[in-house]
């Protein structure tokens, strides 16, 4: 999925008033995301994404952990969304529903095997944030 696409999905998901707002939002996210992944699942979503995200999923998951055995930072919904909102300039609660957001596009820009990683290693309070058929799987925390 291109970069325009991703911003203006997360835009009408999140009902953000334009697209710098859906920009911030999507950085915010995939930031704390690749804080919360192992780094080697970090990389491979990174890799799956337009140049200018997957690079900034890169410098969140190398600042999280050295070397590409680092297990990702172990944290729930409230650091998440914490995080998600002082990166966005935002309150928590509207930070969830842009992480909702971003996490739907990145459901469908992402291989299914790769979101399905990804779900298994979020907790279940961050997990339901994912799309229905992602949140409600058997996963381990």
């Amino acid at each position: 999925m291109r970069h325009d696409e991703m911003i203006g999905k997360v835009r009408t998901l999140a009902r953000l008033p334009d697209s710098g707002t859906a920009e911030r939002a999507t950085r915010a996210v995939v930031s704390t995301l690749s804080e919360r992944l192992p780094s080697g699942l970090a990389r491979h979503v990174a890799a799956q994404l337009p140049p200018d995200l997957a690079a900034a999923m890169r410098r969140a998951a190398d600042a999280a952990g050295a070397g590409s055995g680092h297990a990702g930072e172990r944290f729930g919904l409230a650091v998440f969304a914490g995080r998600i909102a002082d990166r966005a300039g935002t309150d928590e609660d509207t930070a969830l529903r842009e992480a909702a957001a971003v996490l739907e596009v990145l459901d469908a820009a992402l291989a299914p095997e790769l979101t399905e990683r990804m779900a298994g290693v979020l907790p279940s309070d961050i997990r339901e944030l994912l799309p229905v058929e992602r949140a409600t799987g058997d996963h381990e925390e």
